[in-house]
C-alpha cells in the first residue's frame, strides 16, 4: 500500500537575502518528542546576519537553511514515552540543545556545550515553518496568562534573564542597560524582576529611546545629548553591541560587574585602566543556562515582567523576506514576529 507523507510549508534561506516559500515533510515526533503547531516566530538579530551575509559570526551557512529560533506553539502530537498531557497545551520552545555529557555540560555549562545545537542555526532547521519537532523537556508549557504572542518572546527574555544572573543584579542595586533593542528593553525588564532598584537604559537611535520611554518605567538617557551620571551604577549589562558603549564603564561604582550581552560588532577599546583600578568584573553572556528559561517563565507568568506592547509587526509565513527586510531597515519596529499558521 502506498504511504503518503503529509506536507507543509517551510521560509528557507539559500543565501543571502533569498528566501524562499518551499513545501517540505511535515515531521514526526519520535521517542521522547513533541509536535509544535508554530504559531509565532520572532526574528532575532542571528536571522538577520544569515539573510545579509549568509553567516553569525563563525556559523556559516553552506545549505538551505530554515531559520528562526524564538518560537511558541501549540503541541499537537507527541510520539513514545512523552507526557500525553502535554496534548494541545501552550509551549514555547527552548531552541538549543547541548550533548549533556561532556566536561563542560556536567559542570553546568550546557550553553557553551562545543557540540550544541541551536533551531535556526545552520546545519539545524528553526522555526520558520508550520509545524517543528522538538524533545519534549524543551518544550515549556506556558501560563494561561500569556498569548502566544507573548509566548515567542520567553526565548529573548530567557537571555535577559541569564545576563542578570550573571551580572548578580541583586535587591537595590542601580543598573545600566545600554541598548533599547528588544533585548535591552527585556534585560530591564529581568533586572527589575530581580530587584534593581532603579534601571536606566541607554541608546542613540530616536526610534529605540520613543519605544524605551513608553515602555520602560525606569529612566532612559540619550546617549547623543545626554551624559550618563559618573560612578552611579552598581551593574551595566551591554546589549548593543556597539563598540562605544564600553566608555560607559566609567560610570559603575567600584567593585561593580559589566555583563556583555550583545554580539561585538568589531574589535572594540575598553577604557581597561578604570576596570583595573577599582575592580570591575567583566563577564561575557552566551544565550543562557537552565534555569534562565524556567526564571523567564516564572516571572512573566506571575505578572512579574510584562511582555505586552514588544510585537510591532506581523507577517505570515508566505511574506517572510519582506518580515525581515522590514526587521532590518524599519527602525520604528522593535519586535517582528512571522506567524506560519496564520489564516
Amino acid at each position: 500500500m502506498t504511504q503518503f507523507t503529509e506536507r507543509e510549508f517551510a521560509a528557507v534561506l539559500h543565501g543571502p537575502r533569498d528566501v524562499r516559500l518551499e513545501e517540505v515533510d511535515r515531521p514526526r515526533p519520535g521517542p521522547g518528542q513533541v509536535l509544535v503547531q508554530i504559531e509565532r516566530v520572532g526574528l532575532c538579530g542571528s536571522d538577520l546576519h544569515y539573510y545579509v551575509d549568509g553567516h553569525n559570526g563563525p556559523t556559516v551557512l553552506d545549505t538551505p537553511t530554515v531559520l528562526g529560533h524564538e518560537a511558541s506553539g501549540i503541541v499537537v502530537g507527541v510520539g513514545d514515552g512523552t507526557p500525553p498531557k502535554l496534548l494541545g497545551r501552550q509551549v514555547a520552545l527552548e531552541p538549543a540543545t547541548s550533548c549533556g555529557v561532556c566536561v563542560i555540560c556536567r559542570g553546568g555549562r550546557s550553553n557553551l556545550c562545543p557540540s550544541g545545537t541551536c533551531l535556526g542555526s545552520p546545519p539545524t532547521n528553526g522555526a520558520l515553518r508550520e509545524h517543528v519537532v522538538i524533545e519534549h523537556r524543551l518544550a515549556h508549557p506556558l501560563p494561561e496568562r500569556l498569548n502566544p504572542e507573548e509566548g515567542v518572546l520567553i526565548e529573548p527574555l530567557a537571555v535577559g534573564c541569564w545576563a542578570v544572573h550573571r551580572a548578580r543584579v541583586a535587591t537595590g542595586h542601580r543598573v545600566l542597560v545600554t541598548g533599547a533593542g528588544p533585548i535591552g528593553l527585556l534585560t530591564a525588564k529581568a533586572a527589575l524582576a530581580a530587584g534593581a532598584v532603579e534601571v536606566t537604559v541607554a541608546d542613540v537611535h530616536p526610534h529605540r529611546l520613543e519605544l524605551a520611554r513608553r515602555l520602560h518605567p525606569g529612566p532612559v538617557v540619550d546617549l547623543s545629548t545626554d551624559e550618563l551620571p559618573r560612578t552611579g551604577f552598581d551593574r551595566m549589562l551591554e546589549c548593543s553591541g556597539a563598540p562605544s558603549a564600553l566608555e560607559a564603564v566609567e560610570t559603575l561604582k567600584p567593585g561593580g560587574v559589566i555583563a556583555l550581552v550583545g554580539v561585538p560588532q568589531r574589535r572594540s577599546v575598553a577604557p581597561l585602566g578604570y576596570v583595573q583600578r577599582w575592580e570591575v568584573d567583566l563577564v561575557g553572556c552566551f544565550r543562557y543556562g537552565p534555569a534562565a528559561f524556567r526564571s523567564a517563565i516564572g516571572w512573566s507568568g506571575t505578572g512579574r515582567v510584562r511582555l505586552s506592547g514588544l510585537v510591532t509587526a506581523r507577517f505570515s509565513l508566505a511574506h517572510t523576506g519582506e518580515a525581515i527586510e522590514t526587521a532590518l531597515t524599519d527602525r520604528t519596529q522593535l519586535k517582528v514576529v512571522v506567524q506560519p499558521n496564520a489564516a
